[in-house]
């Protein structure tokens, strides 16, 4: 899924903190270090007005459900 207030890169970020990976996983999935996925979900949290992991991935789902239901 992609928001349009993100860019891919923290599209990317978002979508394996959606799936249940920790910062460490996805920064091996990206081939980024931790502390630069720490600084993409900080500058997520500030975009989407979210304040930790759980709060971005409800949100995430939810803007997920709310896409499919446009499509039908």
């Amino acid at each position: 899924m992609t928001l349009s207030i993100l860019t891919p890169r923290q599209n990317e970020v978002a979508n394996l903190l959606k799936e249940g990976l920790s910062n460490q996983a996805i920064g091996k999935q990206l081939s980024i270090s931790t502390l630069v996925v720490k600084n993409y979900l900080r500058e997520i949290y500030d975009r989407t007005g979210q304040f930790n992991r759980l709060e971005l991935a409800v949100f995430m789902v939810n803007h997920e459900e709310e896409h499919k239901l446009e499509l039908v």
